[in-house]
């Protein structure tokens, strides 16, 4: 089963793809795709989609899109709204690709990936470089390596794991 693994954003949106087959993980590809902050909404979301469109062409034989469900903090509402964005364009994407969308908790994936829903950055970072037999490199973006949980989490997750 090949997975995508999505962390929305506006300004960076990291994607990460594995291949699965039961308990092992294979990282096929990695990265991010990022917009000008500079240009308006609709050139950035339009940018996000023709790279998503690109990817999952490049991909035919994606089985899932796992994506971050959107979530508020009360302190910083607008981020929900640009991130709310970025995942409407990923849903889209994904659909026109007929692609299989599951969408996840954060706390979920923390929780599946460092065995709390309140693990911080570098302790995601940290599992995901072991569970994929990686080595360990601090510059690697954590949009990446959130996006690589997700598409881990997807696969338990639809496999009954999680």
């Amino acid at each position: 089963m090949i997975i995508c693994g999505l962390d929305p954003g506006l300004y960076h949106t990291g994607y990460g793809i594995i291949e699965a087959e039961r308990n092992s993980f294979k990282l096929m590809d990695a990265g991010l795709i990022s917009t000008c902050p500079g240009n308006a909404l609709p050139d950035r979301l339009l940018k996000l989609y023709r790279d998503l469109d690109e990817l999952f062409t490049e991909y035919p034989r994606l089985s899932m899109v796992a994506v971050e469900e959107l979530y508020s903090h009360y302190r910083h509402p607008r981020t929900a709204v640009l991130m709310g964005h970025a995942r409407g364009v990923i849903l889209l994407a994904a659909c026109a690709h007929n692609i299989e969308i599951k969408s996840l908790p954060a706390t979920m994936v923390k929780k599946a990936i460092a065995g709390t829903g309140h693990a911080g950055k570098t302790q995601i970072q940290r599992a995901i470089f072991s569970r994929l037999a990686i080595r360990p490199d601090p510059g690697i973006p954590v949009d990446v390596t959130d996006a690589l949980a997700l598409a881990i989490c997807g696969f338990e997750h639809s496999s009954g794991r999680t």
